[in-house]
């Protein structure tokens, strides 16, 4: 494994605005004159299936696939999916995730159980995790679609680059209308990151 090659795993259902958050994330990497990698999975993601995003970057990146146990950190819109996700995490890796509850319709013909507390039972085998109540705080912010950028904020101080090329990515990928409140659920983003850390130590 390479020491250089960084790899964020973002998981969510259709509509959440995982494929944003790739496309921001990847952005950034080629400001900073980094290799980037991503591969999409979509789960019925126009159904609220679920929908994730591998994005591996570095020096020199050759596959876009993150190996089970690799991921640096988890991104997660959802708290079931950020359970789901874990044997993606590395050793020590970092699980920021919303504590949004969105049961799918196959938990009614009881295939699938929806976890209890799925951040609660998360917190029993990760030892980094910041769970924020996304939704309610991006509403606050005024828009309720925040989230992908919140939580971006969040764990940017995780992934090495200027906080101005960041927010340059953004700019880029964002439509122009919705720049500026996307700016502001950035750094609100970077704010409650630090609060998290001030709080767990």
């Amino acid at each position: 494994m390479n020491n250089d090659i960084k790899n964020v795993l973002i998981v969510g259902v259709g509509g959440q605005g995982v494929l944003l958050a790739s496309e921001v994330l990847s952005e950034t990497v080629m400001l900073a004159g980094l290799d980037v990698k991503k591969s999409e999975v979509h789960g019925m993601s126009q159904r609220g299936g679920v929908v994730t995003s591998h994005v591996k970057f570095g020096t020199k990146v050759y596959s876009p696939i993150i190996p089970y146990g690799q991921a640096d950190i988890i991104v997660s819109f959802e708290q079931a999916e950020a359970l789901r996700s874990i044997e993606w995490l590395k050793k020590n890796g970092l699980i920021a995730t919303s504590r949004t509850r969105l049961v799918p319709p196959i938990a009614s013909s009881g295939k699938f159980f929806y976890p209890d507390d799925p951040i609660a039972e998360l917190k029993t085998k990760v030892s980094r995790v910041i769970a924020l109540d996304a939704d309610k705080i991006a509403l606050e912010l005024g828009n309720s679609r925040l989230v992908n950028i919140l939580l971006l904020g969040v764990i940017s101080g995780e992934l090495g680059f200027d906080i101005t090329i960041l927010n340059d990515a953004i700019k880029a990928r964002v439509k122009p209308k919705f720049v500026d409140i996307n700016l502001l659920a950035f750094a609100k983003g970077q704010e409650l990151a630090k609060e998290s850390k001030t709080v767990s130590a």
